[in-house]
């Protein structure tokens, strides 16, 4: 029998036969598992494979194990095949999943059965292990990658865009609205063989093609002129009859606003500065139920434009003359205005309580301009009236009700409300304040309207006495509050629908009316003449600020007729609204004289205007204004210098003196020659020296006076090269200002 050998093991040694491993399984740990091993050469048949037996190892005291040799193994059925065994461990499997193993207090349990073996793939009692993080991390970024690309694709789609073509736009306008480089429009321009830079303009045809070409709609832009044309035609329906609109012309002082006071009952006279009307005032007043808008409009030479403003929006002029003073140069300017607009006169002959009253004499002056009396046989209503004693001023307002009457005066009130601006300033606290008078329609708290380049949103209507109203009917003069910056007087009121309607006209407006200064803008060649000639005008910068815009625009054109040959009056800024730093630092670095007129500096304007040393000159009465402008004017013109030969002399030696130098002998051929006087010095005919004589000697003596036919000696200061035959001229010079 050959020898076998016994090996003793303890469990848990990690490398181990599949049949070791599953004996391990059912044993406790300080099992000894005793494992025979064949020799090399014996045949397998004969052994089986070593059965585990369960007891607890014998160690000797010295150190070496020893058997029982009477120790027999317990018999374990043998695993014949790879079915069975496979069986075996699924049947474990299953019981310790159930809680059925009585290992369950063992620690190495619990960590065995988080692995995933084949029997729990198998089993369906084992759930399905669920996708890691890292896993569906990398699934989303796939997904977003994918989306990525196609939003790409579609972004590289070209976009059809509508572009709009004002007449002249500049090429870095046109790319901007068809969102494309600027650099390859000039490209493509430079393709066609024309040569353009960034800035320049184009024409709408060219402009039209090139939208073309990069793939866009082309619309040609309407003009805002159009644009409102086809507001104003659309609202021409439901015609009622409205109030007529009245204005008082004639000349200054002849009594305009004092008959509108005694019509309102009211007195604005006594609020003008100097008696004087200088802005245009609107009323209403009832009389007999009846409404009548009544513009006082100024008399005064400056205000020319106000006039014809008010003769352009009025349906009935009422022209005052004073029956002591007649007709004046303003008298004729408004009969002009009012004939030039074709609206009906009603002559109203003010002052007829004085003793030098001759309303005859009005009425046959009158007649020159073609305005004859109804006594004369014709159409013109001539009233005859006292202010002060009231005489036939309700004669004057049945006349103007009856000629209303004539007219037949007619509106819609229920459409969008269409006005003009009389007069706008910048309120304190209020911001940009337009006075208009509605023409048709009805305006409405909260409706949006353009105002000329302004647009806004009517935030408050203030009426003729002051009161806050929540609707203007046609004919009505009211204060709008809400418009985004000052409009200028004479400008259209137009409500539209909505703000975009109102920003869009604006904008247009504002466009065209950019597109018209560069378009008017003229190129001056320089001429040889041109080119050297002296500069002989100087300018005298002007700054005005007023309290509305008429008044600015009545300054304007006053100073504007103040003209001279050498100096010229530049208006840099002509605003409303209080003086502010900017205007005193605008004044300080163009040297301008700063004008503020029926308006004050705010108090950090002051503070600077002291320290830059800026006199700012405030009126309130525009003779004023114009006698200052005129008087500065006057300062910058060169004075009239006048020049008297006193005397001559010929010299006819040169002496040399130890204390003085040279001096020279001369003999006075003409006048006489004073100490005190100028003198020059000619030689042939050309002026050498231009000085004072600084001292005359006689016989030895200083004298302060020679006469002709003497001879003396003469010294000039600061002169020595006399020569003989000389002419000293001895001149006294006298400087007048000149004034405008």
């Amino acid at each position: 029998m050959e020898n076998k050998k016994t090996k003793l093991t303890l469990s848990g040694i990690a490398k181990k036969s599949i049949e070791n491993i599953e004996l391990a399984k059912t044993q406790s740990k300080n099992s000894v598992v005793i494992e025979k091993k064949t020799s090399k050469f014996s045949p397998r048949g004969n052994f089986s494979k070593s059965s585990s037996v369960r007891s607890k190892p014998v160690v000797s005291t010295t150190g070496s194990f020893t058997p029982r040799a009477n120790l027999t193994p317990k018999p374990s059925s043998p695993i014949t095949n790879d079915y069975e065994k496979r069986k075996l461990a699924e049947q474990r499997a299953t019981r310790r999943l159930k809680g059925e193993s009585g290992d369950k207090g063992k620690p190495g349990t619990k960590k065995r059965e988080l692995k995933l073996t084949v029997s729990r793939a198998l089993s369906d009692e084992i759930e399905a292990r669920s996708r890691s993080m890292a896993s569906l991390k990398r699934a989303k970024q796939k997904e977003n990658r994918e989306l990525t690309k196609e939003e790409i694709q579609e972004n590289l789609k070209p976009i059809k865009r509508d572009v709009n073509i004002s007449e002249t736009i500049t090429v870095r306008e046109l790319a901007i609205r068809m969102a494309e480089q600027s650099s390859n429009v000039i490209k493509h321009l430079l393709g066609m063989g024309v040569t353009v830079t960034i800035n320049q303009s184009l024409a709408a045809d060219t402009a039209e093609y090139l939208v073309k070409e990069f793939g866009h709609n082309p619309i040609k832009e309407t003009k805002a002129e159009e644009i409102v044309k086809k507001i104003k035609e659309s609202r021409s329906e439901n015609l009622k009859n409205r109030p007529p609109i009245i204005t008082v012309m004639g000349h200054v002082d002849h009594g305009k606003t004092s008959v509108l006071d005694v019509l309102r009952s009211a007195s604005v006279v006594s609020g003008e500065f100097g008696g004087i009307t200088q802005h245009i005032g609107a009323y209403q007043i009832n009389y007999n139920s009846n409404k009548l808008t009544f513009i006082d409009t100024p008399g005064h030479a400056a205000f020319t434009e106000m006039r014809a403003r008010g003769s352009k929006l009025t349906d009935i002029v009422v022209l005052v003359v004073a029956a002591d003073d007649g007709v004046k140069p303003q008298t004729i300017e408004s009969i002009k205005h009012a004939q030039a607009a074709k609206v009906p006169i009603v002559v109203a002959i003010n002052k007829c309580d004085l003793p030098d009253a001759d309303p005859k004499k009005i009425k046959n002056q009158l007649l020159e301009y073609e305005l004859i009396a109804e006594e004369l046989s014709g159409d013109t209503l001539m009233v005859e009236i006292s202010t002060k004693t009231n005489k036939n001023l309700d004669k004057l307002v049945e006349s103007i009700i009856l000629q209303a009457e004539i007219l037949d005066l007619k509106t819609d009130f229920e459409s969008q409300a269409t006005g003009i601006v009389l007069e706008s300033k910048i309120d304190i606290g209020r911001g940009p304040v337009a006075s208009v008078i509605i023409t048709s329609g009805t305006l409405k708290k909260g409706d949006y309207f353009v105002c000329g380049l302004k647009w806004g949103k009517a935030r408050a209507l203030i009426n003729d006495l002051g009161k806050n109203i929540d609707q203007a009917l046609p004919a009505s003069p009211i204060e709008v509050l809400g418009i985004n910056g000052a409009a200028n007087a004479g400008d259209d009121f137009l409500v539209l629908n909505n703000e975009k309607e109102a920003k869009s006209l604006s904008e247009t407006r504002t466009q065209e009316a950019k597109d018209g200064k560069e378009g008017n803008s003229t190129i001056s060649f320089a001429t040889q003449e041109s080119a050297f000639k002296e500069k002989i005008s100087e300018d005298l910068n002007i700054i005005i600020k007023s309290d509305v815009h008429g008044s600015s625009e009545a300054i304007k054109g006053a100073i504007s007729q103040i003209t001279h040959e050498e100096v010229k009056a530049n208006i840099i800024l002509s605003d409303i609204g209080m003086v502010t730093e900017s205007d005193v630092s605008l004044a300080k670095a163009s040297n301008a004289a700063l004008i503020a007129f029926n308006v004050k500096p705010t108090k950090e304007a002051k503070v600077l205007a002291e320290k830059e040393k800026i006199v700012i000159s405030s009126y309130n009465i525009i003779y004023e204004v114009l006698d200052y402008v005129k008087k500065r004017m006057s300062g910058l013109l060169a004075p009239d210098i006048k020049e008297e030969i006193v005397g001559t002399a010929e010299i006819l030696e040169i002496f040399k003196v130890s204390n003085a130098g040279k001096v020279a002998g001369t003999k006075i051929t003409e006048g006489e020659i004073l100490s005190s006087s100028n003198a020059r010095l000619i030689r042939d005919g050309v002026i050498i020296y231009t000085g004072k004589i600084g001292s005359i000697f006689r016989e030895k003596n200083q004298a302060k006076q020679v006469s002709m036919g003497q001879e003396c000696g003469i010294i000039l200061k600061d002169f020595n090269d006399y020569q003989k035959k000389d002419i000293i001229e001895a001149f006294s010079s006298t400087s007048t200002d000149r004034m405008i």
